[in-house]
């Protein structure tokens, strides 16, 4: 017998006989209608989750986890107002009807039966997935991912405090509010939450305004590990700068008036907060886990005695709020509710094709208020004596630089975040004198954690701002790439467009830094990024591009809601020269600032007959294999692909017209890299012979042979002369 159909039986049973189970009593400020109103709210949840396991059963619902025994999570609810933003823990079903009863109009048993049978009509996902979720209600979407969105609630409740200085066109969140990130006991030992609620506990310790209650639901255990006693408290209950709570989850009253003191002390302090809640799991982990075989039968049945709602109704009945048959009324409601609106909801479509699935992993479109860009005299206050330096040719660390300072200029609500970046102006200097520019509120020197710089900037991006994180290098992005692959990518995907975090992220990325670093400064590989969906990745290879492309970067960003990636070669930030010493080929002058290179745009350079396909280094390498070509009679035109994601297909057919082979020339290793994709593109595309020179499948090594495994200039030329001469 299904263990939830135990735990009805079991609970009507008791409210009708008064068996029930002894604990603290009803006392705080909780009033009767508002007791009345959670319990409903936890009722329609138990009943939810029973429904949704017999639709999985009957094949009508799909992979789902229950909320039950975590019904104290509705009384949480009712202690926060409906504006505060709230990240969820995947079992907060209760937190979500009970927020639908503060918010008129919401229909939550209809949505969330909708989410549970994959139908395309559920108002968050479109049918992708079972998601708690809903734009009415301020709860972004999360997906069963394990305390990923703990980092991206630090950002959200940063921006709190952010925006009452530099109030964003798109501002969602309320000057006074909070935000809630709940999350279960096991979930708190991940990196990515200790990462998060270190950096909360950091940014407090500073005094700087940080509005944000986290919410551990502690049961006791993680899918079949248990949690050592007393383990939560004793690993949060002394952070500096957050301040620990904590509840019986199993007592609403206690529940509502523990959540509301630390609600206060978050709304009023601007502090985080710690809300720790004693609950149980009733099922086990998930719908198909049977926790009988891996737990003593002792074990569960004492959780299921003590259900949190026989306490519910035991205090609803001492407190002569209800009595036993009302109790039982509302129940039994709830449940003929749900099986109501089960047998509607599975007669609904469903998702059937690819176009159907991918339809939201572009998000719409948003309207900006139009903008004509700083006058020049605002422009010469900012860049002071950099302002007379702009006719004459410069490398691409300061034509990047300064193109962030004409995009800052335009655009509040544009924040940049990273290690480094404020006051020593980054690891190259492409950010020096911002600070001075534009100040430490949006020049945010961060604490030394990939994790927490792109979480702060998704947050952000959840109330209006467009965050340019800065990832120092592009081997560190490894310690953080599910922050873009779970969650930047994932949002629009599954709440169908309504939620979004546009940002640009920066990272200063590729080989060939002479002597630096090895394979930690140096990485060559953009596979990581390649293949998120709906990802764009953009590689410059000249200052001028490099700044042109900036400013694409932030325009799909800000008006087309993108999350878009512009990785920097490192190697030419400073370059100058292209064949011979002090010949200043590499350089290029300050493109003026309303130039921009589109999406898809990409660069060609001469006419010849043997087309060169390359991107970033390659490009200036290839520029001087050329020069070595040309005495042999070989003709080259350089195709510069600059967007490496979406692939440039159409720019890419353009170039090569008139072109009789073509050679690709990729600094990334030859396993997972571009040319890979680029070879399947022209054997797929065109009749034009090809081939290919990519990086060994190497790491990048330190000293002499710091080259050594990537494609030169003499082995692009020997490649291009096999190329031309083969039959």
């Amino acid at each position: 017998m299904d263990r939830a159909d135990i735990v009805d039986k079991a609970f009507r049973n008791a409210v009708a006989s008064g068996a029930l189970p002894e604990g603290s009593g009803p006392s705080g400020p909780l009033t009767a209608t508002d007791a009345v109103a959670v319990f409903r709210a936890q009722c329609l949840n138990r009943n939810l989750d029973r429904r949704s396991r017999k639709m999985q059963a009957e094949g009508q619902g799909y992979y789902t986890i229950g909320s039950s025994g975590h019904e104290g999570m509705a009384a949480v609810a009712a202690a926060l107002r409906p504006t505060d933003m709230a990240f969820l823990h995947y079992r907060d079903g209760a937190f979500q009807t009970m927020r639908s009863a503060q918010v008129p109009g919401t229909t939550p048993a209809w949505d969330m039966l909708l989410s549970f049978a994959t139908s395309m009509d559920d108002p968050i996902s479109g049918g992708r997935h079972k998601v708690l979720g809903s734009r009415a209600l301020n709860i972004p979407p999360q997906t069963s991912t394990i305390a990923s969105h703990l980092p991206k609630s630090v950002g959200a409740a940063y921006s709190i405090g952010m925006a009452k200085r530099h109030r964003p066109e798109h501002a969602m969140l309320a000057d006074d509010g909070l935000v809630m990130c709940s999350f279960g006991d096991a979930s708190s030992n991940h990196s990515t939450a200790q990462g998060a609620i270190n950096t909360a506990c950091w940014t407090s310790y500073q005094s700087i305004p940080l509005p944000l209650l986290f919410v551990c639901e502690d049961n006791g255990i993680g899918i079949s590990v248990r949690t050592p006693g007393g383990w939560v408290k004793a690993n949060f209950a002394a952070r500096p700068g957050l301040k620990y709570f904590h509840a019986d989850g199993l007592n609403l009253y206690d529940t509502y008036r523990v959540a509301q003191e630390a609600a206060a002390y978050v709304r009023h302090r601007r502090k985080p907060a710690f809300l720790h809640l004693s609950l149980v799991r009733l099922y086990g982990h998930a719908g198909s886990d049977l926790q009988q075989a891996y737990l003593n039968r002792e074990v569960f049945e004492g959780w299921e005695a003590d259900d949190p709602l026989l306490h519910s109704a035991r205090l609803l009945i001492e407190k002569n709020v209800l009595n036993a048959e009302e109790v039982l009324a509302i129940y039994q409601e709830a449940e003929e509710q749900c099986a109501r609106v089960a047998a509607e909801v599975i007669t609904r479509p469903r998702l059937q094709s690819a176009e159907q699935v991918m339809a939201s992993i572009i998000p719409p479109k948003r309207d900006c208020a139009p903008t004509n860009g700083p006058s020049e005299a605002a422009r010469q206050a900012a860049f002071g004596a950099d302002f007379k330096q702009m006719d004459s040719p410069q490398p691409m660390s300061r034509l990047l630089n300064w193109a962030l300072t004409d995009l800052m200029l335009e655009h509040p609500e544009i924040a940049m975040m990273g290690e480094d970046v404020g006051r020593k102006g980054g690891v190259y200097g492409v950010t020096q004198k911002l600070i001075d520019r534009f100040g430490p509120d949006r020049m945010i020197d961060t604490l030394l954690d990939e994790q927490s710089i792109l979480g702060l900037a998704i947050g952000m991006a959840h109330n209006g701002f467009v965050p340019m994180p800065e990832i120092q290098f592009l081997a560190y992005l490894h310690n953080a790439e599910d922050q873009l692959r779970g969650e930047a990518a994932t949002l629009p995907f599954f709440s169908t467009g309504q939620f979004t975090n546009p940002m640009v992220i920066r990272i200063a990325g590729l080989g060939y830094q002479k002597g630096f670093g090895g394979h930690f400064h140096n990485d060559n590989s953009l596979a990581v990024l390649r293949d998120i969906p709906g990802l764009i990745v953009a590689c410059p290879s000249r200052g001028d591009d490099a700044a042109m492309m900036l400013r694409e970067c932030v325009r799909l960003a800000r008006e087309e809601q993108r999350v878009v990636v512009m990785v920097e070669p490192i190697a030419l930030y400073p370059m100058r020269d292209l064949i011979a010493e002090k010949d200043g080929g590499w350089m290029g002058r300050y493109p003026s600032p309303d130039r921009r290179i589109a999406l898809g745009e990409v660069g060609v350079e001469g006419e010849g007959p043997l087309a060169i396909l390359t991107y970033g280094n390659g490009r200036y390498l290839s520029a001087q294999a050329a020069a070595d070509l040309r005495p042999d009679g070989i003709g080259t035109r350089i195709i510069d692909m600059r967007w490496l994601a979406p692939l440039p297909a159409e720019g890419i057919l353009a170039a090569l017209e008139g072109a009789e082979k073509v050679l690709i020339v990729d600094e990334c290793r030859t396993t997972g890299s571009q040319s890979e994709a680029l070879m399947a593109f022209l054997q797929e595309n065109t009749d034009l012979p090809h081939a290919r020179i990519a990086a060994f499948d190497s790491f990048i090594a330190t000293g002499p042979a710091y080259a050594a495994t990537m494609p030169s200039r003499a082995s692009i030329a020997e490649a291009a002369r096999r190329l031309w001469g083969a039959a």
